[in-house]
């Protein structure tokens, strides 16, 4: 089990001789182990972040709101801590930090228009249809 053990150390004498390979591919794998850790956690982590601040620094009045525990509403107030949410048509309202949202739906600020639908076309009356 253990029998690769002393190949993975080195040789004996090898440690402290100049020009000396093994030194230098131990430092390269950890510098790749960073490498490969940044890319792959810290980067995105650090994305993530900045596009959660930037929505939370757009969130305005009439926006619909998702909170982390989720609940959701519409944005009555907003400071620059916190958000003023409505649950329900009744007016209930409830107060939230802004770190508490989850996300945001802007408000629509262009109409759609109505979808047109199709007329049935008509069956063609010149007699020369054919029957199957």
């Amino acid at each position: 089990m253990f029998n690769s053990f002393p190949l993975l150390m080195g040789a004996p004498g090898d440690a402290g001789t100049p020009g000396s390979s093994s030194n230098y591919i131990q430092i390269l794998m950890i510098v790749a182990v960073f490498a490969v850790f940044y890319l792959l956690i810290i980067r995105p982590q650090r994305k993530k972040q900045k596009n959660t601040k930037r929505m939370l620094e757009a969130v305005k009045k009439g926006d619909r709101v998702s909170s982390i525990g989720g609940i959701r509403g519409t944005v009555k107030n907003v400071t620059e801590t916190t958000v003023i949410v409505e649950v329900d048509n009744k007016g209930a309202t409830l107060e939230f930090t802004k770190s508490a949202i989850a996300s945001v739906e802007p408000v629509s600020t262009e109409t759609v228009p109505p979808r047109k639908t199709k007329a049935p076309k008509a069956d063609d009356t010149s007699g020369s249809s054919e029957q199957k």
